[in-house]
């Protein structure tokens, strides 16, 4: 049967941000996306939209690194129409089904991203390959609320990770204490050599970037929206890392700005 050259090699040209951050870094350039999260960051929105708005934005970014992370296999799927037509078939690459995937739950604000990304992948994916894993981690702050370092406080592994893609979809990068946290944990700590390491976020920071590419040295980078809105016209005129050393995304008490304030309290509704 005759296969369609155009399915063959299937090609994804990620559509992002220009930076002199490396090559480990996606900033994903979407004006839907960043539409949606001004809105998830306004004072004005609340739940249950914080939860829609949070679900729409990580089904894109997920997506993304789908397309441009996972490996591919080729197939050929009867479709309905092979009852009617020999031609009937579809032969070309998909993503391939029988890869390993763990989504790691950073709780708690990576608790619903988490979520999202282990359902999408039981779709996609053969459900017996994934995962879903937790690891309790929050920052820690002094009496003038600077974060001060991060606190482990227990996890829940639910087995090695040879040979399979890990995710950490955190929504807010904003020091880089809790990826890198994880990443080491995951690294050295947990069985097997993973495929790949992934980190998942809406907004991240240039500080944030500094300490995990550092750190870090193999772990991919995706994230909708970097900011640095603490720095300086000139710096900010420029292509991001330009001036890195310059670029500032941090308040004192190391909050995201503009950022969309504290999204572990504002997705459970917490009151501190």
């Amino acid at each position: 049967m005759a296969k369609d050259s155009q399915h063959q090699e299937l090609k994804f040209l990620p559509n992002e941000v220009p930076h002199l951050y490396g090559k480990r870094v996606h900033l994903v350039s979407s004006p839907l996306m960043v539409s949606l999260l001004a809105k998830l960051g306004s004072p004005d929105t609340h739940q249950p939209q914080i939860n829609e708005l949070t679900n729409m934005l990580y089904s894109y970014l997920m997506d993304n690194v789908i397309d441009l992370f996972f490996p591919r296999k080729h197939v050929a799927i009867e479709t309905r129409m092979k009852s009617y037509h020999a031609e009937g078939v579809y032969e070309g690459q998909i993503i391939d089904p029988e890869v390993r995937c763990v989504s790691v739950d950073l709780a708690r604000a990576g608790t619903y991203p988490s979520h999202l990304c282990y359902n999408r992948l039981n779709y996609l994916l053969k459900p017996s390959l994934v995962r879903q894993d937790h690891f309790y981690v929050a920052r820690m702050t002094d009496e003038s609320g600077k974060v001060s370092g991060i606190n482990v406080s227990g996890s829940k592994i639910g087995g090695d990770v040879d040979d399979a893609i890990v995710l950490f979809p955190d929504p807010m990068g904003a020091t880089g204490g809790t990826i890198v946290e994880a990443y080491k944990h995951y690294k050295n700590q947990v069985g097997g050599k993973p495929r790949l390491m992934i980190a998942m976020h809406l907004i991240i920071t240039p500080e944030y970037l500094k300490k995990v590419t550092k750190e870090c040295p193999d772990l991919q980078i995706v994230a909708l929206r970097l900011d640095r809105g603490l720095s300086s016209q000139k710096v900010l005129d420029e292509l991001p890392g330009t001036h890195w050393d310059e670029e500032k995304g941090l308040n004192p008490n190391q909050y995201i700005v503009p950022g969309a304030g504290g999204l572990g309290e504002i997705l459970n509704n917490s009151y501190c």
